[in-house]
C-alpha cells in the first residue's frame, strides 16, 4: 500500500522515509492538501497530513470519492478538519495526542527572552559592526510576574522553566494542574492574568471558547509594557486589535509563532510575491514584534514522535485497532 504524505518539510522526509521502511511505501509531498492539490490523492486509501492542510468538506468529497479512507494528521491540533464530513463521508482520522511538550514551551521562553534582550536587533546591528547599546535594554524576569494560559503539558514545562527564572506565577485554565500548583502558581480569572502579568503566554487550543481569547478587551486590560507570546494557535488572539494596539507604542514586545491566517503562507518562500495579508505586513513591520513561521514544534525530539505516532497510527488503521489518536473511526464494515 502506498501512502501520501502532504505537506513535508525537507527536514521531515528522510525521517518519515526511514519510520516508514518496512511498513508502507509512502511519498512525501512538500505542497500543502487544498482543494487544488486534493486529487492527487486519489487511488490511495491512507493520507497523511500537516497542520496547515485544508480538510474542509469540499477537500474531504474529494478525497473519498478518490478512495481515500484514512486521514492522519502530523500534529496536535486539528481545527483544520471537519470532523462531522469526515464521520459523514467514513473517513478515519486520527492525529498526534502528544509529542514532546518541551519543544514548544522551550521556544516560547526563546521568543519572549529574544524580544526581551533585543536579540534580533542585537544580531542585526553587530553585522554592519554597530555595537552600542541604545535601545537593547531589557529586563530581569526574576521577581516578576508570568500569567499562563492554559496549564496542560507544554504549559506545564512553560511553568516549570518560569519558577526556574523565580517569578510569580499567575494560571488560567478550565482545570488545575496540581503539578503547577506545587510550584507556586495562584490560579486567577484570566481578567487578572491579563492585568497582572508582565509576560503572557498561551497554551490553550483553538476552541470555539478561545477563539480570540486576546481580544480588544484583553489587550487593553495588559499593562502597556507586558509581553505577549503565542505559540499555540494564531485564531487565539484578535490580530487586528493587536495592531491598533501596537500602533498605539504599547507593549515592550510581542512574539508569534502563529498566525491566524497562517494557511497557505506559512512554511511556503513568499518572499519574491506580494502578500495580500495587510495585517501580518504590518505585524512584521514593529519593531517590537517578532514573528515566526510556526516552529515551535520543530525539534528532532518532537518530530521524531510525531512520525512515530502516526506510523502507528497507520498500522492501528489497518489492524482494526482504536487508540486515542483517533478522532473519527473507522466506518463500520459493510
Amino acid at each position: 500500500m502506498q501512502i501520501i504524505a502532504f505537506g513535508v518539510q525537507s527536514d521531515e522526509k528522510p525521517l518519515i522515509e526511514k519510520a516508514f521502511a518496512g511498513h508502507d511505501d509512502i511519498r512525501c509531498l512538500d505542497v500543502f492538501l487544498n482543494e487544488d492539490t486534493a486529487p492527487i490523492a486519489a487511488g490511495h486509501e491512507i493520507i497523511s497530513t500537516s497542520v496547515n492542510a485544508d480538510l474542509s468538506s469540499r477537500v474531504l468529497d474529494t478525497l473519498a470519492a478518490g478512495g481515500t479512507r484514512m486521514v492522519a494528521q502530523r500534529s496536535t491540533g486539528f481545527n483544520n478538519i471537519d470532523l462531522e464530513v469526515a464521520e459523514r463521508l467514513g473517513i478515519t482520522v486520527a492525529r498526534v495526542s502528544y509529542y514532546s511538550p518541551y519543544s514548544v514551551a522551550e521556544f516560547a521562553w526563546a521568543l519572549a527572552m529574544a524580544i526581551n534582550r533585543r536579540i534580533v536587533r542585537a544580531s542585526t546591528r553587530t553585522r554592519d559592526f554597530d555595537f552600542r547599546l541604545d535601545g537593547l535594554m531589557g529586563r530581569d524576569m526574576h521577581g516578576r510576574t508570568v500569567g499562563v494560559l492554559g496549564t496542560g503539558k507544554i504549559g506545564e514545562a512553560f511553568t516549570r522553566i518560569a519558577h526556574g527564572f523565580g517569578m510569580n506565577l499567575l494560571g488560567w485554565d478550565v482545570v488545575e494542574n496540581p503539578a503547577c500548583v506545587e510550584l507556586g502558581m495562584d490560579y486567577v480569572e484570566k481578567e487578572r492574568l491579563f492585568a497582572e502579568a508582565d509576560l503572557i503566554s498561551l497554551h490553550v487550543p483553538l476552541l470555539p471558547a478561545t477563539q480570540n481569547v486576546i481580544d480588544a478587551t484583553a489587550l487593553k486590560n495588559m499593562k502597556d509594557d507586558a509581553i505577549l507570546v503565542n505559540s499555540s494557535r494564531g485564531g487565539l488572539i484578535d490580530s487586528r486589535a493587536l495592531v491598533d494596539e501596537l500602533r498605539k507604542g504599547r507593549f515592550t514586545g510581542v512574539g508569534l509563532d502563529v498566525y491566524e491566517a497562517e494557511a497557505g503562507l506559512f512554511f511556503l518562500d513568499k518572499s519574491l510575491e506580494i502578500v495580500a495579508d495587510d495585517t501580518l505586513a504590518r505585524l512584521v513591520t514593529f519593531p517590537n514584534v517578532l514573528v515566526t513561521s510556526h516552529q515551535a514544534y520543530y525539534t528532532e525530539d518532537a518530530v521524531g514522535q510525531i512520525i512515530d505516532t502516526t506510523l502507528q497510527n497507520v498500522l492501528d488503521y489497518k489492524a482494526g485497532r482504536r487508540s486515542d489518536n483517533v478522532l473519527v473511526p473507522s466506518a463500520p464494515k459493510s
